[in-house]
């Protein structure tokens, strides 16, 4: 319900190999291997349950970089006590309608939950709930969270800063995150408008993921260690970075690093988070990450009745918008997602590249648990 847009660009392969067929795994199988992990390195059972329907989510909705994909980093994170999974998050200080929260530095999922609950029964009591929270990590999708609220039928946003990945205009250096933001609101008979999508150009998973299947990215996405675009993700990852939203500055990139700033704003500078080049670098593991994050819920029955009439109608008129030529239809945000998921339905189960199989059968070797069993 919340894919960021896809680029239509074509995408060429690094190399001449034929791509494997994809691996389908059911998904309560997906559910209950990423908890194998986790419980393999003693986090707690309601800790994992609350990762693993995260990044479940993720790869059922789409988002595949930021499923399986991201699995490695909680378990290296619970492994080297970077992350802890023998707290909770608890309030700070709080009023009717706000909350400052310590996450603790539990897992970032097991923050994003307490959070958002935090936040939703303050706008059901007070209109709005405005959470701001600081040692934190990562919490995968952002819409995660912003659905717990549309799912009540609230308006639910949520942002997060990042590890420094992205490289602001006119610099060479990795100084802001990928810095998400996500915006769910609740249209009629379930439907819903669901935004959920980086400050940069793209989030970094999916690089990461052009990288393992070995094939170029589309211009506009990173950028080498000189601050020159790149098609070639490995020049990214290794030792350049990712570009705002907009790409170079002639496409307009420097409003993509205002967003970033934005997002930086709300999180790590109102919550006492580290922030922007503060943040502990990507897939380090010799500091606590202290993440900021910030979630708001909002009852749209405190202003005009009739929102989600209203945000029908919307979304039913861009649905019904005149085609470009050659383009079959018209989506909002959501659309692309309740496709991935209807998918998954009619198939039994989420699609993956042997690739992302392979990482994980590395993993659970590793940890010595049972592989994940694909579908037969």
């Amino acid at each position: 319900m919340f894919r960021q847009c896809t680029i239509r660009q074509p995408v060429r392969k690094l190399c001449t190999e034929a791509t494997p067929p994809g691996v389908k795994v059911a998904i309560p199988e997906v559910r209950d291997f990423i908890m194998r992990c986790m419980q393999g390195v003693k986090a707690k059972q309601n800790h994992a349950k609350a990762l693993a329907d995260n990044l479940t989510m993720a790869d059922y909705r789409g988002h595949f970089s930021h499923g399986l994909n991201r699995l490695d980093m909680y378990v290296r994170d619970i492994e080297k006590g970077t992350t802890v999974s023998n707290a909770e998050p608890y309030v700070l200080k709080e009023t009717a309608a706000t909350a400052h929260v310590d996450g603790n530095n539990v897992l970032g999922p097991v923050v994003g939950n307490f959070c958002m609950k935090t936040a939703i029964q303050k706008a059901k009591e007070a209109g709005i709930g405005f959470v701001s929270a600081r040692g934190s990590n990562h919490y995968g999708i952002a819409g995660f969270y912003a659905l717990q609220a549309s799912d009540v039928g609230l308006m639910g946003m949520s942002f997060t800063n990042t590890s420094p990945l992205v490289i602001p205009t006119r610099s060479k250096k990795m100084t802001l995150g990928t810095n998400p933001i996500s915006l769910a609101a609740p249209g009629m008979n379930g439907d819903s408008f669901v935004l959920d999508m980086a400050t940069s150009s793209v989030a970094l998973g999916k690089i990461e993921l052009a990288e393992v299947k070995k094939v170029e990215i589309p211009k506009g996405w990173g950028a080498d260690e000189n601050g020159i675009p790149t098609q070639n993700p490995a020049e990214v990852t290794r030792s350049g970075g990712l570009l705002p939203l907009g790409g170079a500055e002639e496409t307009s990139g420097y409003k993509g690093y205002g967003l970033a700033m934005m997002v930086e704003i709300f999180c790590g500078i109102l919550s006492g988070a580290h922030y922007g080049p503060n943040v502990r670098r990507w897939k380090v593991y010799d500091s606590l990450a202290d993440l900021g994050q910030c979630f708001i819920a909002i009852d749209p029955e405190v202003f005009e009745p009739g929102f989600p009439s209203r945000m029908q109608d919307l979304m039913d008129t861009c649905r019904t918008l005149p085609t470009a030529e050659g383009e079959s239809d018209v989506l909002v945000a959501g659309d692309p997602e309740r496709q991935h998921m209807a998918k998954c339905e009619s198939e039994g189960g989420i699609t993956y590249h042997q690739n992302v199989i392979n990482n994980m059968n590395t993993l659970a070797l590793e940890l010595g648990i049972r592989k994940m069993v694909p579908c037969e």
